[in-house]
């Protein structure tokens, strides 16, 4: 069969892409490598963030404000393995909605990892080593991205973590470093900071989610509902050297930088960044990234000391 139309990814580019053509007629096709459809997006990005987002805020609300509304909740607890398991589920009917969508729009989905043979053909070679190729007259390239890791850290998933594993801790880290202050950053950095972590915050630009408009870094900064993690948008050079000083003094103890530290292009300050990283026990690492005193993550990954 020749298709009009694959898709290598089933993300929202991919699959929605697929469902768009088939409505107007085409037979469309979708490659993708992993068991279950949706791409980061819904299965490690946004939907699964969403939903640790919504149950944070309720938890957030039950601390700060049910008893002035008289809602008397003394004191709030947190079953952390039962609210992952609530995102798994989320995770699961939304994934599970993108294959109904297939079938309704008899769309062909081929598991495996799909690559060129010529302009026109997919190679898709499948987990048991098996290959098949497919013919397209239009094909559409939506395979997404991958997190981006700094060159003085070396992710383990366990330790120094990215976004992912952020997603699927066993338990509350008691201090999160951030690497980064774009969106997948903050985003994390609120949810574990409502359930009672510290969350240090790291940028390389000058202000927190750099690749929006300044108005809307301005009103992040200001936010409460960021509830008061560290941004300090003190001299570079001078805080540099305080906490070059502070790290020295504090080595053995499980302490992180509280303050953004606006980083610039100068190597030293990597440097300085990998010296701190030693400190400590998790780290989230996102080219936007986070990290934390139990574990250092990046964004798109994490880590334990």
């Amino acid at each position: 069969m020749i298709y009009d139309v694959i898709a290598i990814g089933s993300g929202p580019g991919g699959y929605i892409a697929a469902v768009r053509a088939s409505q107007l007629g085409l037979k469309a096709a979708i490659v993708e490598k992993y068991k279950t459809l949706g791409g980061t997006c819904l299965n490690v990005g946004c939907i699964p963030s969403k939903a640790l987002l919504d149950s944070s805020h309720h938890y957030y609300d039950a601390v700060k404000h049910f008893e002035g509304h008289g809602i008397m909740i003394d004191p709030p607890k947190i079953d952390f393995s039962k609210m992952i398991e609530r995102k798994a589920k989320v995770v699961d009917q939304t994934t599970g909605g993108v294959k109904f969508l297939m079938d309704k729009n008899n769309i062909d989905v081929f598991e495996g990892l799909g690559s060129f043979t010529d302009e026109t053909h997919v190679k898709v070679t499948k987990n048991d080593g098996k290959e098949e190729v497919i013919e397209g007259k239009n094909i559409i390239i939506a395979t997404g991205s991958k997190p981006s890791n700094l060159p003085f850290i070396s992710i383990d998933k366990e330790r120094i973590i990215t976004s992912t594993e952020a997603l699927k801790l066993s338990e509350i880290p008691k201090h999160l470093l951030v690497i980064g202050g774009g969106v997948i950053g903050l985003e994390l950095g609120s949810v574990y900071k409502r359930l009672g972590a510290n969350v240090s915050v790291i940028e390389y630009q000058g202000n927190i989610v750099p690749g929006m408009d300044a108005d809307v870094s301005k009103e992040l900064q200001k936010v409460s509902d960021f509830y008061g993690s560290d941004f300090d948008k003190g001299q570079l050079e001078a805080q540099l050297l305080v906490f070059k000083s502070k790290f020295k003094e504090l080595k053995k103890e499980k302490v992180v930088l509280k303050d953004i530290i606006n980083f610039t292009n100068k190597p030293s300050h990597f440097a300085i960044l990998s010296e701190i990283s030693t400190v400590l026990k998790l780290i989230l690492v996102l080219p936007a990234t986070y990290a934390q005193s139990e574990r250092v993550f990046s964004s798109q990954q994490s880590c334990k000391l």
